[in-house]
């Protein structure tokens, strides 16, 4: 059986639930955004916060590290994400000063 590592944000081991299981955010989450292999959380803070597949650098890390737990976009620090959204290799963001930042692959 095949599974994105991460995909649910609930670590190692966790390919599976039956049941809607609280992610270990922390904090209060305004938004989600799912592609088929990572998700973004956006934080009523507005922090944005990835998990999933790392492949081309889709969840915003400067790397393209799998994370099995939902992990903060330190690149926003400082900057109040409004809005944001996944594609299948990419992420996009809209700041709050009517920017738009995009990541990933866009091939």
């Amino acid at each position: 059986e095949s599974w994105t590592p991460g995909l649910l944000g609930h670590g190692e081991g966790v390919p599976q639930l039956n049941k809607p299981t609280r992610l270990p955010l922390g904090e209060r989450v305004v938004s989600v955004s799912a592609a088929p292999q990572h998700s973004l959380a956006l934080a009523a803070d507005g922090c944005v916060w990835s998990w999933g597949e790392g492949h081309a650098g889709k969840l915003g890390h400067g790397d393209q590290q799998d994370q099995l737990l939902p992990k903060k976009v330190e690149a926003f620090a400082g900057r109040r994400v409004a809005a944001v959204s996944t594609g299948f290799s990419h992420s996009l963001a809209l700041t709050a000063d009517g920017a738009v930042w995009s990541w990933g692959s866009g091939a």
